[in-house]
């Protein structure tokens, strides 16, 4: 068997070209819409050869960054965050306990977006958030649309919060959050007496939004986050147990 290394000279090429390019966006210096000075007078500025920049050019129009125009050149994009989410999703996909590990991350955003809603949150912030409660309690026996309806009331929560870097950090987990939103709702599928628990819950937080309350806004969060956990906890021992599949 013969193992095969990239050369590093290209390598270090590669490095220095995606170095630069993302610099350049993280400073303003290039905006979505902009287009890239040719790729022989990027190499040319880099030292590097064209395949190189050719290379660093084709990764980030994979990661959404850039658009390779045939006979216009490379032209910035905004990228879509969603992307970002699926890549998230296949890379944690085999971790052990990402279930946790996304959980702690979504209390760390929606904590803090929750008290930066009670000082910023709009009417519209609130129109958002008091549909999603409805439709929290209309779907509250149904599977799929209960999960969605779960996920759109957080997401309001933290679009209200109006952290682009929150809202942002969301988004891209959101793929991992909607598998944890759908198995939260299994469980008050198979435990009926969560279902009032679950409504009071959310129209609480809301209420407490409304009036708002950083403090008790947080600590009922916090509350609905832990009684959450303790039920998947328990079913994820009840269940094998029983027989029954989870």
């Amino acid at each position: 068997m013969q193992i095969t290394r990239p050369d590093e000279d290209n390598s270090k090429g590669f490095s220095k070209v995606f170095s630069f390019l993302r610099e350049h966006l993280l400073e303003g210096a290039i905006q979505p819409g902009d287009k890239l000075i040719p790729e022989r007078d990027l190499a040319l500025q880099l030292g590097v050869s064209r395949p190189v920049v050719r290379e660093a050019l084709r990764a980030l129009s994979m990661m959404g960054v850039v658009e390779i125009r045939e006979r216009v050149g490379t032209i910035v994009r905004r990228p879509d965050v969603s992307v970002l989410g699926d890549f998230l999703a296949f890379a944690l996909a085999q971790e052990k306990g990402v279930v946790d590990d996304v959980m702690e991350a979504r209390i760390a955003i929606e904590c803090q977006s929750i008290r930066l809603a009670c000082r910023r949150a709009t009417l519209a912030d609130f129109e958002r958030l008091r549909a999603a409660l409805d439709q929290i309690e209309a779907t509250v026996d149904q599977l799929e649309g209960g999960s969605r309806a779960d996920f759109e009331f957080h997401a309001a929560l933290v679009n209200a919060g109006g952290s682009k870097t929150l809202i942002n950090l969301h988004a891209t987990i959101s793929t991992l959050l909607m598998r944890s939103h759908r198995d939260r709702r299994e469980i008050v599928r198979r435990h009926p007496k969560i279902k009032s628990h679950l409504v009071a819950d959310h129209r609480h937080i809301f209420e407490a939004l409304v009036s708002r309350d950083e403090q008790e806004a947080d600590r009922l969060l916090r509350e609905h986050f832990r009684i959450g956990d303790e039920y998947r906890h328990k079913a994820a021992t009840e269940w094998p147990a029983s027989g029954t599949s989870a």
